[in-house]
């Protein structure tokens, strides 16, 4: 991984830490593999505004990621490593055995001219997929099932990754990138590795028309509302608004979301904060 500093010739350079991309090794995507996308605006179907602060942003095409990785014992060679302006992980183009062509998330490590093959048997080496059963204990893996046949469903962020800790007769453990510990199926399929991109948390954009050019308009802060506008709003002079919360009135601190007796809490074994789910 590799990030460059920009020197400060302009205002939006100044601070901008920006990714160097050595990884990419094209910049043109596979045409097969695109498929149109459309952008609402923040929009219902009704054409009346549902969610704030979404809107403009460049054109770009959806790349048709193959989470399932169910092209068994088929092995695929790396063609290009590239960008993918829908998700914050790099992508690998594979080219199969039999002339199929695919996009997998490509976890760091993975070069263009090595070989990837998913399958029940297959070796527990990077950029492979199996299921949790067959892999060695200490393996970390992303793109993780929650059922299986479902497709990866966890860890698919940039840096994200899962540890294998245990085995069960019918569940695996894993330590989860938040520090939660939790149940898998165990015939449930992953990808050996770390997501790539590991450094895109230490990007920064420099300037707001960076955010604009993804489609994120600016955010009014709902101190400098009025109070009929957000609960923070109004007071004399500059007040704090008091607890932070929501245009609804949700606290934003100590105040438990999830929902109570949800069905997955028996799979959760250790929460990330360290406790113990109640049960």
């Amino acid at each position: 991984m590799a990030l460059r500093k920009f020197k400060p010739v302009t205002a939006g350079t100044r601070w901008r830490i920006g990714n160097a991309y050595a990884e990419i090794t094209t910049n043109t995507p596979e045409k097969s593999l695109l498929e149109k996308k459309n952008g609402t605006g923040g929009r219902n179907s009704q054409g009346r505004r549902a969610m704030r602060y979404i809107g403009g942003g460049n054109k770009n095409m959806y790349r048709v990621i193959d989470f399932k990785r169910n092209k068994k014992e088929v092995p695929a060679t790396v063609a290009s490593i590239e960008y993918d302006p829908n998700r914050t992980a790099f992508i690998a183009l594979l080219n199969y055995a039999d002339g199929e062509k695919r996009y997998i998330i490509a976890p760091q490590g993975l070069q263009v001219g090595m070989t990837v093959i998913s399958g029940d048997a297959v070796a527990p080496e990077v950029g492979n997929a199996l299921k949790l059963k067959n892999m060695p204990l200490g393996t970390v893996v992303h793109n993780i099932e929650m059922q299986p046949g479902q497709g990866g469903k966890l860890s698919r962020s940039a840096g994200a990754s899962a540890q294998l800790t245990n085995k069960e007769e019918k569940h695996a453990i894993l330590k989860m990138p938040s520090g939660e510990i939790r149940r898998v199926l165990i015939n449930c399929y992953a990808t050996v590795g770390v997501a790539s991109n590991s450094d895109h948390q230490l990007e920064s954009m420099g300037k707001a028309g960076r955010n604009r050019w993804k489609g994120i308009k600016p955010r009014n802060r709902g101190v400098a509302m009025n109070p009929v506008d957000h609960p923070m709003g109004g007071g004399e002079g500059r007040a704090s608004g008091g607890q932070p919360r929501s245009r609804t009135g949700q606290y934003s601190r100590g105040l438990k979301t999830r929902t109570k007796g949800k069905g997955s809490d028996k799979l959760i074994i250790q929460r990330k904060n360290g406790s113990k789910l109640a049960k």
